[in-house]
């Protein structure tokens, strides 16, 4: 494989490390959002989804040492294609179920475009496409979950 095209690979698989993280801290602030009583149970969710999302970001980084590259640190507020999360955190307040709810549907649509993008790409080794779409099957689940939750509060 050429070097320019493992370095678009490393791109890509950064830009999802860092949409994951930025997964991460939009759940954490959702977390923190919910009040104390009667929220256990989007509490729970919302810590599974940060562990798929360290999961997924260990075996990104994991290929991306496979490819000789550096992994992301950081959210994508530095500039990068996916925002959404970042627009995420500053909705969550107040500990509105349906809100919370709501815009953790606009995450994980924001996560599933990225992956979607990535995949589309056309620049990714059959394996790593293959990887890829084993996490959209995951987010999408996600998102199947969330937005049944926020319909049964409709």
């Amino acid at each position: 494989m050429e070097t320019g095209n493992t370095n678009i690979q490393v791109e890509i698989l950064n830009d999802l490390i860092q949409i994951n993280n930025d997964r991460i801290a939009g759940y954490e602030k959702a977390i923190d959002g919910l009040e104390e009583e009667g929220n256990e149970d989007l509490k729970r969710l919302f810590r599974h989804l940060i562990n798929n999302s360290l999961d997924y970001n260990e075996t990104l980084e994991r290929q991306i040492g496979l490819l000789d590259g550096e992994p992301a640190l950081g959210t994508s507020g530095a500039g990068k294609l996916y925002r959404a999360w970042m627009d995420f955190k500053a909705l969550v307040t107040g500990g509105d179920r349906a809100a919370i709810l709501g815009s953790c549907i606009t995450g994980e649509e924001t996560a599933i475009r990225a992956y979607k993008e990535a995949i589309g790409d056309g620049q990714l080794t059959p394996g790593l496409e293959q990887l890829l779409n084993l996490q959209l099957a995951e987010l999408r689940q996600s998102y199947q979950e969330i937005n049944a939750l926020k319909e049964v509060l409709e």
